[in-house]
């Protein structure tokens, strides 16, 4: 009700600049006393922390409980594809294995080998692992969670990290039912699998747990969503771009959150571009620096799964003919990215109309006031936002595409 406070307005900020409240009020103070050649050094440095911080995600669970599909599944990989996590019943790891994300490798899911057998007996089970390394862990079950994931996840807690819940292969146990011959009222099921779940947690001391119910074969059922929307907000800002950046496209929100991420970089990237020296580019009626340009581009095609190995995963898991999903996207759009695409493409001054107003620039507090002029910062600036808005268009009409989404 009412205005915005001046405490969301500095929340709301940081989310859209991923720089704190700190940080913008030095960018100010090098703004008005050195122009944008003294604050290039710190938006540079932001960008290279968004693209160099890790992200390490722990999976623990017993043999069979489907962490390397689930693994594989947040990768976007099928289990055949170069990389993925290896997938079977027989236990084969012996230490902490590390599966970078395709896109990303800065990204890495860690399957933890099961705690309390001989070799990582639970009360050593932390520190054998290096609990240090982790962001935050998943606890995976197909089943009943044992006393040793219950021991786990206290001394997690205890430790200062968050853990979650997950119980796997939903979709398995459903068609087991009905491979019987049972008729099933899958909601009164879910219940029932959910509440057993907790009922067993809290017996066993986990104050207020939380389960997800997942398949990592159907993750538009069930709570696969649901999990990644609980980790994503609970990660720190930088981390949380990174997450959604590097989830696989599987709907529209999805894609839009990623757009949102990507249009939040933006601005600084048109500060850098306006501030190296950058020469006119042919075509266009301004300077901007071309390898920018073309990099942004290139980065944002890899972050909207529109890059070439990301097409041929997504074929591989929909089963669709790789051709048909790249027949959905504008050709210019695929291949090499040069000046020639901007001019193929129609993003020239003549056609922009984008305006920093449009773009949102002025709603975030102190950026807006600084950097709402110069023509090559506006260049970029709209070029970048138009070539992001056709990038976005083609990932949706792509994905629905191959999900068979209407």
């Amino acid at each position: 009700m009412g205005g915005t406070s001046s405490s969301q307005q500095v929340a709301e900020a940081e989310n859209a600049t991923f720089f704190t409240k700190e940080e913008l009020n030095k960018l100010k103070s090098d703004f008005e006393t050195g122009g944008v050649e003294k604050v290039k050094f710190l938006i540079k440095q932001k960008v290279e922390e968004l693209d160099q911080t890790e992200l390490n995600i722990a999976v623990t669970g017993e043999t069979g409980a489907g962490k390397s599909t689930f693994i594989n599944a947040m990768r976007g990989l099928w289990s055949t594809d170069p990389g993925a996590a290896k997938v079977g019943l027989i236990e084969t790891t012996k230490e902490p294995a590390g599966f970078s994300h395709p896109n990303f490798s800065n990204v890495r899911y860690w399957d933890l080998p099961g705690i309390g057998s001989t070799e990582f007996p639970a009360d050593k089970y932390l520190k054998q692992m290096k609990f240090e390394k982790y962001n935050f862990f998943i606890i995976i079950s197909a089943g009943r969670f044992t006393e040793n994931d219950t021991k786990l996840a206290k001394d997690i807690k205890r430790l200062g990290k968050r853990f979650y819940f997950v119980r796997s292969k939903i979709d398995a146990d459903f068609d087991s039912m009905r491979k019987v011959g049972k008729e099933i009222d899958e909601e009164k099921e879910l219940e029932f699998i959910r509440n057993n779940c907790l009922k067993n947690l809290r017996e066993a001391g986990i104050l207020n747990p939380s389960v997800f119910l997942i398949s990592s074969f159907e993750q538009d059922r069930y709570d696969f969503n649901q999990l990644n929307r609980t980790l994503e907000d609970d990660l720190p800002v930088i981390m949380k771009c990174i997450f959604v950046l590097a989830y696989p496209n599987r709907s529209v929100e999805i894609i839009q959150k990623k757009k949102k991420m990507l249009q939040n970089r933006i601005w600084m990237l048109a500060t850098l571009s306006g501030a190296v020296g950058a020469v006119p580019v042919p075509g266009l009626s301004a300077a901007c620096d071309i390898s920018i340009l073309i990099g942004a581009i290139i980065y944002f095609r890899k972050c909207l799964c529109l890059d070439d190995a990301s097409l041929q995963r997504l074929a591989n898991i929909t089963n669709k003919p790789v051709k048909e999903i790249k027949a959905k996207v504008k050709a210019s759009l695929l291949g090499k990215i040069n000046v020639d695409t901007f001019i193929r493409l129609g993003w020239s001054a003549t056609v922009i109309a984008v305006s920093i107003l449009e773009g949102g620039l002025y709603s975030i507090p102190i950026i807006g006031s600084i950097f709402g002029a110069g023509s090559s910062f506006l260049m970029t600036y709209n070029l970048l936002t138009n070539a992001l808005k056709d990038l976005t268009e083609n990932a949706e009409t792509v994905m629905k595409f191959a999900f068979g989404i209407k």
